[in-house]
């Protein structure tokens, strides 16, 4: 029959279904065949023949018939999975019927009234073949979730079969040992199977399934409270799901595995199209959602299992109840974690590989999916964290997150991509070799919208955050916290800032401390803290091979006075506010001389007009993202946040608690009936007074007397010979006694655990446009926006 015909019958099937008021026997085969077994439509196909309105009509007036469509389609992919899917025509009913579902379940998700219809046992569907038991009966929603990872496991179907002729007896689906059918090489698995495009294909039509069956979430509104675990998830990656653990392996390996620029054959992607590419893409969008778990809550294993001869550590106390990510949770094999590691760097930095030929190499387009993997790893595989800042193999993901932040700074669509940039960086400083690592030099010459410098990893991240804060978008602002977080964290691991570098550092301090910025918000101010924080890091634990930082200080010194002596009466502060009506500009990018740009840069667009983006949760302040810690003598930390009012080693009490310092701020400042800010004396005086000053006043003490001196006896301009003379100076002794470090550490909590699922889901809507699987129905869980 040919496709025409086959199309045509599939379309007056489902105009059947759509106009027949009376219910339909599920006996009625001869009716229900029509959807499945003559027909050879693609999922495209089925998307077009099947619309919208049809379904929500069928849904409305004739509610039995979409149950029993439903029910039926399940009934045959149990059946194929029970068979084996050995003849092309079982293959090809498993695909219409996984199609026909992957189409009708987001609307059936959509209406609140149905969603407990896949949670109820159909009368008669027994457990075992037909045996009528219904207190055996599974629930429909599970009968499918088993079917689909059988499925995903069929020898001839998704996998390669093992057995050599075809006299042979077919293998038998119940005593397979999925296991050895593993679908790549990588974690747990030596033996990469020969790719076979129709098995890839297969794959995909069953995770896309499978992904619209874990889609329910987005038709929930979030909830901070919702512990938010997802029936779907929950019971697919639970003991009953018998291929948990060849599943896990077989995506997570799938993504590590993949190579886009293939054998390196320019062009080759325009010659040959990837099947594999939307393998990938599927498997990453599942591994994703099945690990959306709340870390914050539930007890996760241990760091220091002794090590087994498995791929999963067994030695750890029991992990989550979620198999996906108790089996990521205690991976802790070197040649596994380095495997998984150089697979994510390979594909983030694949957007960047720019060659000299335009568009000769494939860009893949899944990298926020990547962001979100790595994140999970870190976030439940303490060894795996440590792994990745052992060595500089940590910059291979620096870099790329620091490209795509950079990229999309000026992108509206893209807010979601900056924040989880800006979190990975977030909890990678949190670890002190991270601040360490950020000393290699930076050769890799990446095509980048930023001043051209040499200098370090350091500079690079500096150069990129400055770019972030004073050419991004509004939306931004709340990100600031985190990025002059991320800076302090690191500063006194810095060994040498270049001269742009710290420019820019300098340049930040300058535009946060106009007295209009510092007024104009109750917690400007702590901008301003983290960037002297910074500074006293490097002058008390780095002095001597900054020599750049310590004559930007000096050149910029009259910031530093300007601040010891902020005006705090009222009249000064409402002439700053009003300075601040004439000017509303943020930051300027004034006195920060902007070199040229990089070469074959491009520089950062917005989105284009139209392009559709979705609605974030707002994510918890920088007070509820991170614990302080203080750096003891040996290294180790101590945790911070249990002890009250802290004092640094000079006297001066350490910026207070942002929960106290929130009230207090809000007791000091009057906000008047418009509900506008208005700052007061006291409140400027309750900060102002804590301004960690001391250090860089001291160092402005000793060194400018001298520096002016070399200048006037010399008649010097020529900065060369003050930097020679500063980096031969020391202020050994003459400094305060230095304060001990502290880390503001990333920790997890369920506001985090919320921003992510709705980050996540929303990139799943939007990427999946061919077909569109849930565009145009009823989602709660984000709002759907144009730029």
């Amino acid at each position: 029959m040919g496709s025409a015909d086959s199309k045509l019958n599939f379309r007056k099937a489902v105009i059947q279904l759509t106009t027949k008021t009376q219910p339909v026997e599920a006996t009625d085969d001869a009716f229900w065949d029509q959807f499945w077994a003559d027909t050879a439509t693609s999922v495209q196909d089925v998307f077009a023949l099947v619309p919208a309105a049809e379904i929500r009509a069928v849904r409305e007036e004739s509610p039995s018939n979409l149950a029993t469509l439903c029910y039926k389609a399940v009934e045959k992919l149990v059946q194929g999975a029970e068979s084996g899917c050995h003849s092309e025509k079982e293959k090809q009913i498993v695909l219409n019927c996984s199609r026909l579902l992957t189409r009708v379940l987001p609307y059936i998700f959509e209406d609140p009234d149905w969603r407990g219809f896949f949670w109820s046992t159909v009368p008669g569907a027994g457990r075992a073949g037909g045996e009528d038991d219904d207190e055996n009966a599974r629930p429909l929603a599970e009968s499918l979730l088993l079917a689909i990872a059988d499925l995903l496991f069929c020898p001839d179907f998704t996998v390669q079969s093992h057995r050599r002729s075809t006299v042979d007896s077919a293998e038998d689906v119940h005593s397979l040992d999925s296991c050895e059918y593993i679908w790549e090489a990588g974690v747990g698995f030596a033996h990469s199977p020969q790719p076979n495009y129709i098995h890839d294909v297969n794959r995909m039509e069953l995770l896309k399934l499978l992904l619209t069956c874990f889609s329910e979430a987005m038709y929930l509104p979030p909830a901070p409270d919702s512990g938010g675990t997802n029936p779907w998830v929950q019971f697919f990656c639970s003991t009953e799901n018998r291929h948990a653990l060849p599943l896990f392996t077989s995506l997570l390996n799938t993504v590590c595995a993949y190579d886009p620029v293939g054998y390196g054959i320019p062009y080759n992607h325009l010659l040959f199209s990837d099947y594999r590419e939307p393998l990938v893409e599927e498997a990453a969008q599942v591994l994703i959602v099945t690990l959306d778990h709340d870390s914050a809550t539930s007890a996760s294993p241990t760091v220091d299992g002794t090590t087994t001869g498995t791929a999963m550590d067994d030695t750890d106390p029991p992990g989550p109840e979620n198999l996906f990510v108790n089996y990521l949770s205690r991976i802790h094999r070197e040649e596994d974690f380095q495997f998984i590691l150089k697979g994510i760097a390979r594909l983030l930095s694949n957007p960047l590989l720019q060659t000299y030929l335009p568009n000769s190499t494939k860009k893949i387009q899944f990298h926020q999916e990547l962001l979100v993997l790595f994140w999970k790893l870190c976030d439940f595989n303490k060894k795996f964290l440590f792994f990745v800042l052992k060595s500089s193999d940590v910059l291979d993901i620096l870099v790329p997150i620091l490209y795509f932040l950079n990229d999309a700074r000026a992108d509206q669509s893209r807010v979601g991509l900056m924040h989880i940039g800006v979190f990975i960086l977030l909890l990678l400083s949190g670890e002190r070799n991270f601040g360490v690592r950020l000393n290699k030099p930076y050769s890799v010459r990446v095509p980048m919208d930023i001043p051209v410098f040499t200098g370090t990893h350091a500079d690079l991240l500096i150069v990129v955050f400055h770019k972030i804060i004073t050419s991004g978008h509004q939306r931004l602002q709340p990100l600031f916290d985190c990025l002059l977080t991320i800076v302090v964290n690191v500063s006194p691991y810095l060994k040498s800032l270049s001269m742009v570098a710290a420019n820019k550092l300098l340049h930040l301090l300058e535009a946060f401390s106009t007295t209009w910025f510092l007024f104009s918000a109750a917690q400007n101010h702590h901008l301003v803290f983290f960037l002297l924080e910074a500074f006293n890091n490097i002058i008390q634990y780095q002095f001597d091979g900054n020599s750049n930082l310590v004559y930007a200080i000096i050149r910029k010194r009259s910031v530093f006075h300007q601040l010891a002596n902020l005006p705090t009466d009222p009249p000064a502060i409402h002439k700053a506010l009003q300075r601040r009506r004439r000017a509303p500009e943020p930051l300027s990018r004034t006195g920060s001389q902007e070199g040229a740009s990089m070469e074959g840069s491009r520089p950062a667009a917005p989105a284009e007009p139209g392009t559709l983006k979705t609605s974030l949760v707002a994510t918890p302040g920088i007070d509820k993202l991170t614990e302080k810690s203080q750096v003891s003598e040996d290294g180790t930390l101590r945790s911070l946040e249990s002890t009250s009012q802290q004092s640094s080693a000079d006297g001066s009490p350490v910026m207070e608690e942002p929960e106290q310092a929130w009230r207090e701020q809000r007791r000091l400042s009057s906000a008047s009936a418009s509900g506008q800010w208005s700052p007061t004396s006291e409140w400027v005086l309750s900060w102002k007074s804590k301004l960690p000053l001391q250090t860089i006043m001291r160092l402005l003490q000793v060194l400018v007397p001298q520096v002016e001196k070399i200048c006037i006896d010399k008649g010097l301009t020529d900065e060369s010979e003050i930097l020679r003379f500063l980096q031969h100076g020391t202020l050994v002794g003459l400094l305060p006694v230095p304060h001990p470090i502290l880390i503001r550490k990333y920790q997890a909590n369920s506001g985090t655990a919320m921003w992510f699922r709705t980050y996540m889901w929303g990139v799943i809507y939007l990427r999946n446009v061919d077909p569109p699987v849930w565009y145009d129905t009823d989602v709660k869980l984000f709002e759907i926006q144009r730029v």
